[in-house]
Order: structure tokens, then C-alpha cells, then sequence
């Protein structure tokens, strides 16, 4: 059973009144979600990026103001940049992909591929498989699925249009959903493909 998702916006409310517990309970909510995200983009150095990102965000929590999705969009925002800097200072080498064999046991679940996709995304193999996706598509993914947010509050972080986003998102899905498929050799179901169209 997943644990209830705390008012964000009131414990950043708590903590820039200096209440170290209130601080605590924050990162402990977001940092999984910017841990995953940021292996999307930088593989294996996502935790010295997010090191960096919780370095901004502490500086510059002061000046936030907003909801429990605006603070996840403003920290997905700050990883992203530092993750960009990681990126442009290496000119971007290779992600290593993940081997397809080890998603075989959870590509044969009964509840189809794309589900599978949703309901397994907290896994390292499906982070690595986002991974693998064109950048714009893995990262609408992982902002939509992950950290929750709506097409717009993705939009925000990544500069784009709430539109361009939602179509990322899909055909990011979708092209998972068909790598999936090849591996586990099982179709895609009316009903997983109607919930893939509810997350996008």
C-alpha cells in the first residue's frame, strides 16, 4: 500500500520557517521521484546531479511559493538544469541500455504491457528502459507518471506546450508498451491501451 503523499506546499510553508522535520519529510518524498527522473538523463551520475539540485533547492527554498505540484515541478525543474550542465559539459555520451532479457519475467504479466509499464516505473530495469526512449519522450513520461504532474505543470519544466508534452508522453508509453510486447510476445489489451490514454 502506497503511503498518502503529504501537502507539500505546507511542509515547504514549515520549512522556510527553519523546521528541520518538516524539511526532512520533503526530501523524503521528492528525492526518489528526482533519483529516477534524473537516471532518465544522466544514467549512473544521477545521484552526485541530485546532490547538486538539493544543494539549489535548500538555497532557494525561501522564494518558492505554491502547491504540493508546483514544488515537484520546481524541483524536477533544478534537476533538470543540473543534469543539462552534466550533459553539456561530457557532450553527452551514451546511455548504456539496459539488457531486454532481464524485463522478460515482468513483461509476461497478465495485466498487459503498458500497465505493466505504469505499475512497475519505481523498478531500476523500467527506469533504464525509460532511459533508452528519445529524451523529450522519457522525460514526459517520467514528469507525468512519476512526479505526478499534469501536462501543463510538465510543460513547465521542460519549456514546452501542455500538448507537446501529452503527445511525448504517449508515444513515449506506447513506444514502451511495444518493446515490452516484442519481448513477452503478448498484445496489447483494449483495456491497458485505454489506461495508457488516461495517464497522457
Amino acid at each position: 500500500m502506497e503511503p498518502e503523499d503529504p501537502d507539500l506546499g505546507a511542509l515547504v510553508l514549515r520549512a522556510q520557517r527553519g523546521d528541520v522535520d518538516a524539511f526532512d519529510r520533503i526530501y523524503l518524498d521528492v528525492q526518489p521521484r528526482l533519483l529516477r527522473y534524473l537516471r532518465t538523463l544522466v544514467g549512473d551520475e544521477a545521484e552526485d546531479v541530485a546532490s547538486e539540485a538539493w544543494l539549489q533547492i535548500a538555497r532557494d527554498l525561501g522564494k518558492f511559493s505554491g502547491d504540493s505540484a508546483g514544488f515537484r515541478g520546481w524541483t524536477a525543474r533544478i534537476a533538470r538544469n543540473r543534469a543539462m550542465d552534466l550533459l553539456r559539459r561530457r557532450q553527452r555520451r551514451p546511455v548504456e541500455p539496459v539488457p531486454l532479457e532481464r524485463l522478460v519475467d515482468l513483461a509476461g504479466c497478465a495485466d498487459g504491457t503498458e500497465q505493466l509499464v505504469l505499475d512497475e516505473l519505481s523498478t531500476d530495469a523500467a527506469v533504464r528502459l525509460i532511459a533508452t526512449l528519445p529524451r523529450d519522450q522519457a522525460e514526459a513520461v517520467v514528469l507525468r507518471v512519476l512526479f505526478e504532474l499534469d501536462s501543463a505543470g510538465a510543460g513547465r519544466v521542460l519549456g514546452k506546450r501542455a500538448g507537446a508534452v501529452r503527445t511525448a508522453a504517449y508515444r513515449g508509453l506506447r513506444n514502451l508498451a511495444r518493446r515490452l510486447e516484442r519481448i513477452s510476445g503478448e498484445p496489447v489489451t483494449r483495456r491497458t491501451a485505454a489506461a495508457l490514454e488516461d495517464t497522457t
